[in-house]
């Protein structure tokens, strides 16, 4: 009876307590406390160099980290240069070759690399002396050798090839010149020609000129402490020579008087990259910086901002929408940006710009604001696990004048920010009707929807704005392929091409890769071994109406539509076959391509399936084919063989390798017997 009595009352009691409870809003947050960041020890010394010393003895470890504090240097036909500045200072000084100075990290398990502005340098702690007498061998003493200047503007070069047909890579030149501008050190692009323009001399130039003690900070983070690192210091740093060194002044770029589609056509995309975007001053020091990280992040932060449940949850046009603000001393951008599907690029265009007008126009939830300080408080204290979080803090309040409890009081000035400061950020910053409407697409397929966002402004893959080339009205996309066929040699030489044997090959990553190509039209067959090393990497075969492709040892029939697609790949000249095979073509007038004036050619299968050709205006010749399937091709270096021209270099960019593939036929036979082993 007791036991039941006590129960009664202890329900009594927690009902009423709940019956007490206000659900209908979210309880009050609880004061922020302040972060006890712990000490960022420093000094500085006699040559400028400012020290930050953070000690952590969880581990056995030192790491030193040398930042230089410079302008954002406009380098012009030069561009590229400050990319290659740091590996050319580790590629050998005048103590120590490349391979020497390698040997001697590996071999105490240290790490040292380097940028145009900055050295990082870490190692076991029994190390730490070996690793500065290291690190300052790389400061002091560099070569910059020819060899190593030569080998990272052939990377680059290749690197920039496979970035030309990247539509994200594409995107991001476009996106940084229209906001900043060409002649501004964020708004320019590296090309082939300004690498190719780089010199040892322009380097070195740079480092005598910048890489001095009075620009520069280091942090040393681990298990050391000041006294320690002091002595360290002035052993290893003391005899870097001060300098002058020069500033730079930009011209503020300015928002777009109304808003700017600017497109860029890549016919063989299945999708459309979209980025809304705008040039925006924000800086640590702004007093509306934290706000603006909040409104970012209802915008789009994360898998609950109100781009990705539109444009992701909602509609279902992609796999995920964001935005960003950033943040940097000269000046930065506002960016909201997705993949789509084709089909909606204008309808995700006008849900980003109604979602940044509505953020604007009507303001943020209360919900919202709890839960953006929420996500944002978690990844700073996450951020605090990391020792070198401490000494970036405490450079980050030096470089940027910023008040020494900046980062102790965070958490403090983030809790205290309300719905009405949010609201007031919104419309500070959100510009819906000042924005340029990126998109890298299939122009033929999206550009009529664009209008409805005002005129659109074509550009190339590179952000140059697209030459717009007159042609002839008369012509056609048949009379093109009759020019071309007899720019190869003629129709009837072309047709009288039954078979044949190609033998190719090409290097990728340091491994030369081998290909072996057999055509027999009579029985629509063809057949590619694919070899590395002497061994059959991959093999496609096509007959009978099928095909396979068998590698690693496992055979896969393409699907009916990979068939239709790949097809194509039977016949020597497929332009002799359009007409029989049902395909339809659409000239598109001319483009430029690598410089030269092409046709561009749109060439559709009765499944749906599209690949675009260009034909040079001037020769005739097919000098590029692009494909959704297959990536890019590039034909040159035309020889004639048995009196019909064909190219003997071959340059693929396709988003399933890693760079471009640059192939060159050896050997090319027309007209010769294929037995079935051939085919198989």
């Amino acid at each position: 009876m007791k036991n039941i009595i006590l129960y009664i009352l202890f329900a009594f009691v927690v009902q009423s307590g709940f019956a007490q409870i206000d659900r209908s809003s979210y309880p009050e947050p609880g004061p922020a406390r302040e972060i006890k960041l712990g000490n960022a020890d420093s000094f500085t010394l006699p040559n400028g160099l400012k020290v930050f010393v953070v000690e952590n003895r969880k581990l056995p470890r030192v790491a030193f980290s040398l930042v230089l504090e410079r302008d954002p240097i406009f380098e012009g036909d030069k561009a590229g240069m400050l990319n290659m500045v740091g590996q050319m200072m580790t590629g050998g000084t005048s103590n120590r070759t490349k391979d020497q100075l390698d040997e001697e990290i590996d071999f105490i398990g240290a790490s040292i690399n380097a940028s145009a502005s900055s050295i990082y340098a870490a190692s076991l702690k029994k190390h730490q002396e070996k690793v500065l007498e290291l690190m300052t061998d790389v400061l002091y003493n560099p070569v910059f050798p020819q060899e190593e200047l030569d080998k990272l503007k052939k990377q680059t070069i290749s690197g920039l090839a496979a970035s030309k047909d990247d539509p994200n890579s594409i995107s991001g030149r476009l996106t940084s010149t229209l906001n900043f501008g060409t002649n501004h050190p964020y708004g320019e692009s590296e090309t082939e020609a300004t690498v190719k323009n780089i010199t040892v001399e322009d380097i070195k130039s740079y480092y005598d000129i910048y890489f001095k003690p009075n620009i520069a900070y280091l942090a040393i983070v681990g298990d050391i402490n000041k006294k320690e690192a002091e002595a360290l210091v002035k052993k290893y740093f003391s005899k870097w020579e001060k300098g002058n060194v020069p500033t730079h002044s930009y011209e503020k770029p300015t928002l777009p008087a109304k808003n700017t589609v600017a497109l860029v056509d890549r016919s063989a995309s299945v999708q459309s990259v979209v980025d809304v975007t705008y040039p925006l001053e924000m800086n640590l020091s702004n007093p509306d910086y934290l706000a603006s990280r909040v409104l970012n992040y209802i915008l789009g932060g994360g898998a609950s901002s109100r781009l990705f449940m539109n444009l992701r949850e909602e509609k279902g046009y992609t796999y995920g929408a964001y935005s960003s603000i950033g943040a940097d001393k000269l000046i930065t951008s506002f960016s909201a940006n997705a993949s789509v599907k084709q089909t909606a690029t204008d309808s995700a265009i006008t849900e980003i710009i109604y979602e940044i007008r509505n953020l604007r126009d009507n303001g943020i939830t209360e919900e919202e604001l709890i839960s953006a300080k929420a996500n944002l408080s978690g990844s700073f204290g996450r951020s605090l696990e990391s020792p070198s979080t401490i000494a970036n803090f405490a450079i980050n309040t030096e470089r940027y004048k910023l008040p020494q409890d900046f980062y102790a009081t965070y958490l403090q000035k983030l809790n205290a920010l309300t719905v009405a400061d949010i609201n007031a950020a919104a419309k500070k910053f959100m510009k819906p009707d000042n924005m340029y409407i990126t998109v890298v697409g299939n122009g033929a397929a999206i550009e009529k929807s664009l209008l409805a966002f005002g005129e659109v402004k074509r550009f190339t893959n590179t952000a140059e704005p697209e030459r717009q080339i007159a042609m002839n009205t008369e012509m056609t996309a048949d009379q093109v392929i009759e020019n071309y066929l007899n720019a190869i040699g003629g129709e009837g030489k072309a047709k009288g091409i039954k078979t044949s044997k190609m033998e190719s090959v090409a290097e990728i990553q340091g491994m030369t890769l081998n290909f072996v190509a057999v055509y027999d039209e009579p029985k629509s067959a063809f057949a590619q071994k694919v070899m590395m090393m002497g061994n059959v990497a991959s093999n496609t075969v096509i007959k009978d109406g099928k095909g396979s492709v068998t590698a690693m040892g496992q055979s896969t029939a393409l699907t009916d539509e990979q068939y239709e697609a790949a097809k194509m790949s039977m016949f020597i000249f497929p332009e002799l076959h359009y007409e029989e095979l049902g395909y339809s073509m659409v000239l598109e007038g001319i483009k430029d391509v690598e410089g030269e004036n092409a046709y561009k050619v749109i060439v559709s299968n009765p499944t749906g399936s599209k690949q675009v050709n260009y034909y040079s205006v001037e020769s005739g010749l097919k000098v590029k084919t692009e494909s959704a399937e297959a990536g890019d091709m590039f034909f040159s270096e035309y020889k004639e063989i048995d009196g019909v021209k064909y190219p003997m270099m071959m340059l693929l960019k396709s988003p399933m390798i890693p760079m471009p593939l640059e192939t060159k036929v050896e050997k090319i036979e027309f007209n010769v017997t294929i037995s079935e082993d051939d085919i198989k």
